[in-house]
């Protein structure tokens, strides 16, 4: 089993392209995925990097998110769980992992695509976390438009809502709580540099994303809060099987340069190190981690 600190050629550290077809309903399953994806649960080994800091994540239940709360717990952080009822299981299973390292988990179901969810997730993690250091905004969703004959105005609202207001509403609710010393990560994508056709409006919500990144840093450090983002190539998570045709998943990843998708683990260590105080000269910025692929 790959493991992140034995030396190891990275392009077959994990599974490569071609992959079986699969398809899903949104928002999707990590059971039903075919290889099954990484999130650490066997593979991260904290280090104490993040001790006794308290960290609300969205998306917290599988993919990215999934893999960033295993991370935390491991670092020694204390999780609150942002997630969809429909994925209510899923978190649960974060949740015992985030438990079986001695830290506090707490689950926070939700569509954020409502404002007051948005503002009771926040409320409701300060209050059973006993405070907030720490703020990744990563829920998402990606829709596939293949043509702008077939753009469709409620997919747009759809992913605005999603991928963009809570950048919004999760900061204003929970800047009040944040103090010196305390960040906020967002989610960028590849795909908010160097846009595919047929990811228009997901490619423009992660270059927003990227660009209230960089606004909000120049904001808030001021009051000691610093605030960057993670920018993916493509990662093995239910968004492709539940939103990318098979055609595309077949051959997933095969276009970066180490020749593979990466795997939801592989982004962790970016998220706890702009979380940790080893990155406190680091303002306003977006760490690419794409497998090779340009972000410029």
């Amino acid at each position: 089993m790959a493991d992140m600190y034995t030396a190891q050629d990275p392009t077959t550290q994990y599974p490569r392209p071609p992959f079986p077809p699969q398809q899903q309903g949104a928002p999707g399953d990590i059971h039903k995925m075919d290889p099954a994806p990484d999130h650490g649960e066997k593979t991260y080994i904290g280090k104490g990097r993040l001790p006794g800091r308290k960290a609300l994540i969205t998306g917290a239940d599988s993919g990215i998110g999934r893999a960033v709360a295993i991370a935390y717990a491991r670092e020694g952080a204390d999780v609150a769980l942002s997630y969809l009822a429909a994925e209510q299981e899923q978190a649960e299973e974060v949740a015992e992992l985030i438990r079986a390292e001695g830290r506090t988990a707490v689950l926070l179901p939700g569509d954020l695509q409502e404002e007051s969810v948005n503002n009771e997730v926040v409320a409701k993690a300060v209050d059973e976390l006993g405070g907030l250091d720490i703020l990744v905004i990563n829920a998402g969703t990606m829709p596939t438009v293949d043509s702008i004959d077939d753009f469709e105005t409620k997919t747009l609202d759809a992913v605005v809502k999603t991928n963009i207001y809570p950048l919004f509403w999760l900061t204003k609710a929970a800047s009040p709580h944040l103090k010196p010393g305390a960040a906020i990560i967002t989610t960028s994508s590849v795909q908010g540099f160097d846009p595919s056709p047929s990811l228009a409006e997901y490619a423009v919500s992660k270059a927003g994303i990227a660009n209230w990144t960089r606004a909000t840093a120049q904001q808030l450090i001021e009051r000691g809060i610093r605030v960057n983002g993670v920018a993916p190539g493509p990662i093995w998570t239910p968004l492709q099987p539940a939103f990318v045709p098979n055609e595309k998943i077949e051959e997933f990843g095969s276009q970066t340069p180490i020749g593979r998708a990466g795997q939801p683990v592989e982004l962790a260590p970016a998220f706890v190190f702009l979380a940790s105080q080893e990155s406190s000269y680091i303002v306003g910025e977006t760490i690419a981690v794409t497998g090779g692929m340009p972000v410029t």
